[in-house]
C-alpha cells in the first residue's frame, strides 16, 4: 500500500495528470491517457515505456 502523501504528489508522467490507485491490482491508473502503471514491490514504475492500456468496457485490452 503507497502512502497518502506519495499518491499526492504522483503524476503521470506522460500528461502530467492525477493519477489513481487501485489497491486491490496496486496499479496507478491515468484516466486522461487511459493507462496504468505497475506498482512493483511497493515502488511504482512511473516509465512511459512501462505503461499497460486499460481494458475497455467489454473487456477487451
Amino acid at each position: 500500500m503507497l502512502e497518502k502523501e506519495l499518491l499526492d504528489i504522483l503524476a503521470c508522467p506522460k500528461c502530467k495528470g492525477d493519477l489513481r490507485y487501485e489497491q486491490e491490482k496496486d496499479i496507478l491508473v491515468c484516466e486522461n491517457c487511459q493507462v496504468y502503471y505497475e506498482i512493483r514491490e511497493g515502488i511504482p514504475v512511473l516509465l512511459i515505456e512501462e505503461t499497460k492500456p486499460l481494458p475497455d468496457s467489454e473487456g477487451n485490452p
